[in-house]
């Protein structure tokens, strides 16, 4: 199964230009997705570094992020070790079939996550959320960000998620921290305890990304909520 070609902005990866990419090939996707099912594919795997906490979801996540992260590990902009050694090995081709398998790699039931969250923040967190004008680019749920080379947040694991904004705060360590101005500039007027809360809140709400167990041959059909 392919999709119509499309231009994407990596802005997240550090590239200003826009770069016209091949066809998406969803099929190549999933052959080329053995290399990320050992993390991705396993229910509640943990990573230990830079300290424990599960990997994220990533099936449901937006294609046109998940190509803008990759090339932001592949360009040194995002330096875990791991990815940036799998994203190394990747061309543009991969990246886009890899992502075009996982923005819709989803169960076969999935709830639309409404437009407001039912859950709301307490009034620090919410007074937090605001400060970072949170939901001026992840949306006011948080599941619908209002370009698609940026992340959905809600219901990502919330351990994942403040180990992803503290790394914004490192930015001399040649294995730790990412790099990306607008986070970089966001992160650096929160203490960590307020990073924390917020990736808590985050993390609780409703949901479209999913970790759908799956073999090398065959996709699975449950998923981990």
């Amino acid at each position: 199964m392919k999709s119509k070609s499309i231009v994407f902005a990596l802005a997240l990866s550090g590239a200003s230009a826009l770069v016209q990419v091949q066809a998406q090939d969803v099929a190549a996707g999933q052959s080329k997705s053995a290399m990320c099912i050992g993390c991705h594919g396993i229910k509640g795997y943990q990573a230990s570094f830079p300290e424990v906490h599960r990997v994220p979801r990533i099936s449901g996540q937006g294609a046109k992020y998940i190509v803008a992260s990759l090339n932001a590990y592949k360009k040194g902009d995002r330096r875990h070790p791991t990815m940036r050694a799998i994203a190394a090995s990747l061309n543009e081709q991969d990246m886009l079939d890899l992502a075009a398998f996982y923005e819709q790699h989803k169960p076969s039931s999935v709830k639309r996550v409404a437009d407001v969250p039912e859950l709301q923040p307490s009034a620090e967190v919410a007074q937090l959320l605001t400060k970072g004008a949170c939901a001026s680019c992840h949306g006011v749920n948080y599941s619908k960000p209002i370009d698609g080379g940026y992340p959905k947040l809600a219901g990502q694991y919330s351990d994942y998620l403040y180990v992803s904004l503290k790394a914004y705060k490192e930015q001399n360590h040649a294995l730790l921290g990412r790099n990306n101005a607008i986070m970089v500039a966001q992160v650096q007027q929160y203490t960590l305890k307020e990073l924390r809360a917020m990736a808590n809140y985050l993390g609780s709400l409703p949901t479209e990304l999913y970790t759908v167990p799956q073999s090398k041959f065959r996709w699975g059909s449950a998923a981990d909520r």
